[in-house]
């Protein structure tokens, strides 16, 4: 194989695994690194790296005098699987530690990216309903309510499923959603009122925190953290667009609802108790685990992934009873997820995103946002003042998720020697890939086996 050849399949493997890895909601800084680490694995020199948020490029050069190699890949919006991101991650330490070369790398990341899901699409419609299930549990509702929940979700996703696969924008996708929630959420209330009482607000609020569930505001904190301004700013605007799509659908469902005589009350906040905390630990564990296992993860990951999660619900409710406020009893949790995820993630040999994801599920500020919507429909001076300010709680509480977790991380992952010869922005927390690059002990490895092979 020529030299110039080897560059170009090398640059291809770079992006190749970089891509998988940005459209799992890996952050900028980690999909940079990880694709300097191979290609240094592999004997680039000096390779040159450029994310953004829906593109990659990358280029080489053996010498200074001679013309750089260059390749770009335009990365296209994919259903997240957390399996194929899990065997990439494992792909990505065996060609740094040399057990894999060039040709088997190329071959086993055409397999991940061509094999399919783990699981049928159907699992995943049953897992997000089960999320909207847990929710259901988490907040206090009853087995109507729970059932409701699940059924909602699992419509839900269907919908916007279908609307995928007619390329229409995620915007419009939140929409609907948030729309089909409210609107079945009022029509089955009235429906079950000759048998059974049925809190809508809380289908309404089960569903909001799963249609929450797939924005990357982690991703987007992420990136501004550690100096990936332009990715940060295009991920950010991205998840405002679906937070807003959800607003719209949910408010728009809301007054459809009211125009028919189907009016949604007002959540109220219950009181808390000891009991309550349990339950909602409960509720929350069985959502994480459950949006897990719809988004493929590893199945070995559902049980410390729920266990998480509880925890983290445990300690927010907690801290909120002693006086403080919602949006520090988040970022407490969130710190909490952040701080463990990092040894859970090593246990399991999976990449720390796919742990801490799911388990920020059940905190993510879908109360918040329904009752905000809620008293601005009111049309009073007092309600509106008391909307706007859960709506403003809402951000808040999604900013405190997103920076507790990687602050969690930053105190939790010890920030290997080699980091500190890298650009200073890549310098931090990693949730994908190698915290070590080690290119020396590659091509020893490399040596070793080509010399086994000879003889």
């Amino acid at each position: 194989m020529t030299e110039s050849r080897q560059i170009a399949q090398t640059l291809d493997l770079c992006l190749r695994v970089g891509e998988v890895l940005l459209s799992s909601g890996a952050g900028a800084a980690d999909v940079t690194a990880t694709m300097r680490a191979v290609a240094l694995a592999l004997g680039l020199r000096n390779p040159q790296v450029d994310v953004t948020f829906t593109s990659l490029a990358m280029t080489a050069q053996t010498e200074n005098d001679d013309p750089p190699v260059f390749q770009i890949r335009q990365v296209t919006q994919r259903e997240i699987d957390y399996e194929d991101l899990t065997r990439v991650d494992h792909l990505v330490r065996d060609v740094v530690a040399g057990r894999l070369d060039l040709t088997e790398a190329r071959s086993e990341v055409a397999r991940i990216v061509s094999s399919g899901h783990a699981r049928p699409r159907w699992a995943a419609t049953l897992g997000y309903g089960m999320v909207g299930a847990g929710i259901g549990v988490m907040l206090g509702g009853s087995v109507t309510v729970v059932l409701v929940a699940m059924l909602a979700a699992m419509a839900i996703d269907r919908l916007q499923h279908a609307m995928t696969r007619r390329r229409l924008p995620l915007f419009y996708q939140q929409i609907a959603g948030g729309a089909l929630a409210t609107i079945l959420a009022a029509v089955t209330t009235r429906v079950a009122e000759m048998w059974t009482t049925l809190d809508a607000s809380l289908v309404v609020t089960a569903n909001i925190i799963l249609l929450l569930s797939g924005i990357g505001f982690m991703g987007a904190i992420q990136d501004a953290l550690s100096g990936f301004f332009v990715t940060g700013s295009a991920r950010l605007l991205e998840a405002v667009l679906a937070t807003a799509g959800i607003i719209a659908g949910v408010g728009g469902g809301i007054s459809v609802a009211a125009s028919v005589g189907l009016d949604l009350p007002t959540l109220e906040l219950a009181q808390v108790s000891l009991v309550g905390v349990g339950v909602g630990a409960i509720g929350g564990a069985i959502a994480a685990a459950a949006f897990a296992y719809a988004c493929y993860a590893p199945k070995r990951t559902m049980a410390p992934v729920g266990v998480l999660a509880g925890l983290a619900v445990a300690i927010s409710t907690t801290v909120e009873l002693h006086t403080f406020g919602r949006t520090w009893a988040v970022g407490i949790a969130a710190f909490t997820v952040g701080l463990v995820s990092y040894a859970v993630a090593g246990r399991l040999r999976v990449p720390v995103l796919v742990v801490v994801v799911p388990a920020v599920v059940p905190l993510l500020p879908g109360l918040s946002i329904y009752r905000g919507l809620s008293l601005l429909g009111e049309q009073t001076n007092r309600s509106a003042a008391e909307g706007l300010l859960a709506m403003v709680t809402a951000a808040s509480v999604a900013i405190a998720l997103a920076a507790g977790v990687i602050l969690g991380e930053y105190v939790a992952q010890p920030v290997a020697r080699e980091a500190r010869k890298m650009p200073s922005r890549l310098a931090g927390p990693r949730m994908v890939g190698v915290t070590r690059i080690r290119p020396q002990r590659a091509r020893r490895e490399r040596r070793r086996r080509e010399r086994s092979g000879e003889a």
